[in-house]
């Protein structure tokens, strides 16, 4: 189904809850292998729902539907300067295809890259929605301004839910000024704990530090296990401030200097996981920990199965790749203790096997239902995505 204005999406959703049909919902379908497969009689599409349909620099507001491919929208706040502040990654290294994610496809799962460590998630940066619930009823939330009191903010609801709430049809982002230039300092440590020691005395220095990795052992030009800093702005800024940071971390180890451009690619590698994607029968999984939990975990995982490993955020987001199977993934589980989980990408048997998320306490899973019963009371939405 590709309905290709928002009163189509809203007709197709009232057509499928009258008949109680499941409608598994995409935009270009890049990310299908990534938390349950849905099983549901037909698929809608956004990928008909393009165009921005406003865009004002001056204000640092653009508006695009759901279906507008990523690259599209980066073009256009490209001629101005200017960027996406989540800066979300390309499902494409990961899960393969041709295709570039859309804007209703990073907004639904909440995608961003490693400048959240200083500038938030997609989540925080999403202005206003428009979309369609389950019973075909269309509704906005937000606006299209930066202030604004619009009654209850939906839009943090629908943002990372999957499609399991409603059909976003349009989105409003704030965005920023692109950087001047940007540069990184790669640090060669023994082991992951000595990374994230180096990589918290940079984050918590104040030299503004927007990018905080450790790239595995071998990955590109660079060999052995690296941690990585990055900082954008203004380049005597830039300059200034990566000599400093230089001076901060030169008591963990010889500091080396990136350039722009191995600056930038190395920064793409990480905001896509790059490193993981090399074998694509085996499975990911994206952890969040607290950074001091950290490397216990990357060491239980590697007693484990031998993971591989990529760190992001100081620490704290912890991307495994590794077998895929049940033992694999109870040993990710257990990793994840005290944190969060996440099955990113695996074959449809096991991710329909097994829970991809953690459990949700008992009272958030209350009102969760309480939601979904308001929004999508037939349950025709991504039936399973999230949970069994």
């Amino acid at each position: 189904m590709l309905p290709a204005t928002e009163e189509e999406v809203a007709a197709a959703l009232r057509a499928a809850a009258a008949a109680r049909e499941p409608l598994a919902v995409e935009g270009h379908g890049t990310k299908r292998a990534m938390l349950r497969p849905v099983q549901a009689a037909r698929t809608l599409s956004t990928r008909a729902l393009t165009g921005i349909t406003l865009y004002r620099p001056t204000e640092l507001v653009i508006s695009a539907r759901a279906g507008t491919p990523i690259p599209e929208i980066e073009a256009a706040l490209a001629a101005h300067n200017q960027q996406l502040i989540a800066e979300p990654p390309d499902p494409r290294p990961l899960f393969g295809g041709d295709l570039p994610a859309t804007l209703g496809g990073v907004v639904g799962a909440n995608l961003s890259g490693p400048r959240r460590i200083a500038w938030g998630a997609t989540r925080d940066h999403v202005l206003g929605i428009r979309a369609v619930t389950g019973e075909g009823e269309v509704f906005r939330s937000g606006g299209r301004v930066l202030k604004n009191v619009t009654g209850l903010d939906l839009c943090k609801l629908l943002t990372g839910a999957h499609g399991t709430l409603g059909v976003l049809t349009e989105i409003t982002l704030k965005v920023l000024p692109r950087a001047e230039t940007s540069g990184s300092l790669a640090l060669r440590v023994p082991d992951i704990a000595a990374g994230v020691r180096a990589l918290s005395a940079a984050l918590g220095s104040p030299f503004g530090v927007s990018g905080a990795a450790l790239l595995p052992a071998g990955f590109g030009a660079l060999t052995g296990c690296l941690a990585l800093v990055r900082v954008e702005d203004l380049a005597p800024s830039v300059r200034y401030r990566l000599d400093r940071l230089s001076e901060t971390l030169g008591g963990f180890g010889e500091v080396a200097r990136l350039d722009e451009a191995a600056s930038v690619a190395l920064w793409r590698a990480v905001r896509d996981a790059e490193p993981l994607a090399a074998a694509p029968e085996e499975a990911v999984w994206r952890l969040s920990l607290a950074p001091s939990a950290a490397p216990a975990a990357c060491a239980a995982l590697g007693a484990a199965f031998g993971a591989k490993l990529l760190l992001d955020w100081g620490g704290g987001l912890v991307w495994v790749a590794g077998p895929a199977t049940e033992a694999a993934h109870a040993a990710v589980t257990r990793a994840a203790a005290g944190g969060a989980f996440a099955l990113f990408r695996a074959p449809e048997a096991l991710r329909a096997a097994l829970p991809v998320l953690p459990e949700e306490a008992p009272a958030l899973a209350a009102i969760g239902a309480r939601v979904k019963a308001v929004l999508d009371p037939a349950g025709i939405l991504n039936p399973g995505r999230m949970r069994a």
